[in-house]
């Protein structure tokens, strides 16, 4: 590397790394910049460690799936979607299955080896990757030049792709840098706050089940305010110290745009599969078959063993009562609380605990069609750094391999074209 070449990608995440890819693959020397020691860190860890590459759905489920600038990826999407991304990492020898809900994983459950797959295409494609942090564009003529690195070190390029990602994760390198070289350009900055993040609760009841995962609950978030149900789901939770967290609670922060303490209200379904009338009925059941056991001893065929004296609370049913004495409007509160058990949110956890940072470059100063910068020719974004996030389910990710592929596809015909 002499400090000069065609593309400059600074970020090895996901979105870097496809950059890169796009730039190398049409004929321009690239170069990723990246502050790790290796690519890809962020990535290894996604999905617990599985990796959810992407979402197996059309191009407007996937846009339906980005609450934030979903019609501005519209472009992106069309020209590498996600069955585009399935073909390009089976192509890269890694195999893919497809879960419930469209979920894409690799068939060896293993994030490393999409980020490993990725690192190798970067080799034979030829591209540098350059241990360094980014902390100053240059510019000159009107249009960028390179880059400063925090050590003082220049390199120089004809386009430069920012993909260095969000706030979320800082130790993994998502600190906000990308923020910092967009305002440089002269770019406006929708504040980042968290995405797919954990939820506090009001409830003290969530401490003593800390640890407890519920696998197959129905969840609803209602805004108390306006009396309305803004979202509904299936899945896991899992209840924390401070709250919930797990699948349902991260897909349920992207939709509470408005977190006033106390005005969001998550409604739990602990028994899904049955109607209330069915419940009730399973309840005589059960009470008729041990008439002398107290109400405390005669849920554990029904409730994890955690969660049955929080219930019986909620209930106000004295704990010792013989179930052949717990009457009619009784059995009824107890139905209503298995069937909706209410958690009060009081705010979200903080940003550094998020999957996904909301927010960054306003994309209304960036091209859809090619990721370069309305404000500074030759200057690219992609990925998390731009403002359009996803529910959970791999569409975030799509977003970073969709943007990624248009930057660095651009930005590489900047470079090789008369």
């Amino acid at each position: 590397m002499n400090n000069a070449c065609d593309v400059l990608i600074l970020g090895g995440g996901p979105a870097g790394l496809m950059a890169a890819i796009a730039a190398a693959e049409r004929g321009a020397a690239a170069a990723l910049l990246e502050r790790n020691e290796k690519p890809g860190m962020k990535l290894r860890i996604t999905g617990k460690g599985r990796c959810n590459v992407t979402n197996a759905a059309g191009l407007e489920s996937l846009i339906a799936h980005v609450p934030v600038n979903g019609r501005f990826l519209f472009s992106a999407f069309s020209r590498f979607g996600a069955f585009d991304t399935i073909r390009f990492f089976e192509s890269l020898g890694v195999p893919l299955k497809t879960e419930r809900g469209g979920r894409v994983f690799p068939v060896s459950n293993n994030a490393h080896d999409i980020a490993d797959a990725l690192v190798k295409q970067l080799r034979r494609l030829g591209v540098a990757v350059i241990r360094g942090r980014a902390e100053q564009l240059q510019a000159a003529d009107g249009r960028v030049r390179g880059v400063v690195t925090e050590k003082g070190e220049v390199y120089t390029a004809r386009a430069v792709v920012v993909a260095t990602g969000g706030c979320s994760y800082p130790k993994t390198g998502s600190t906000g840098d990308g923020y910092a070289l967009a305002r440089q350009a002269g770019h406006n900055i929708i504040a980042p706050k968290p995405s797919l993040v954990p939820l506090e609760c009001h409830e003290g009841f969530c401490d003593r089940l800390m640890g407890l995962s519920l696998k197959n609950t129905a969840l609803e978030v209602w805004d108390t305010h306006a009396q309305k149900m803004i979202y509904q789901d299936f899945g896991e939770l899992l209840f924390t110290h401070f709250g919930v967290s797990g699948p349902l609670a991260l897909s349920a922060s992207s939709h509470i745009r408005n977190i006033q303490p106390g005005r969001c209200e998550l409604r739990l379904d602990l028994k899904p599969a049955l109607r209330p009338e069915q419940l009730s009925a399973r309840l005589l059941r059960d009470f008729g078959e041990n008439p002398n056991k107290n109400f405390i001893n005669a849920l554990n065929g029904l409730l994890p063993k955690t969660l049955v004296p929080v219930v019986v609370q909620l209930t106000k049913i004295p704990p010792g009562t013989k179930v052949n004495q717990i009457t009619k409007e009784q059995r009824q509160t107890l139905v209503d609380q298995l069937k909706c058990l209410r958690l009060t949110v009081t705010g979200f956890r903080p940003l550094e605990e998020a999957i996904i940072t909301s927010g960054g470059v306003d994309t209304r100063e960036i091209d859809p069609a090619t990721m370069q910068s309305k404000r500074l020719p030759g200057l690219f974004f992609a990925g998390e750094v731009i403002d359009a996030d996803a529910y959970t389910g791999g569409y975030n990710l799509q977003i970073a391999w969709s943007t990624g592929r248009a930057a660095g596809a651009a930005a590489a015909e900047v470079c090789v074209c008369p």
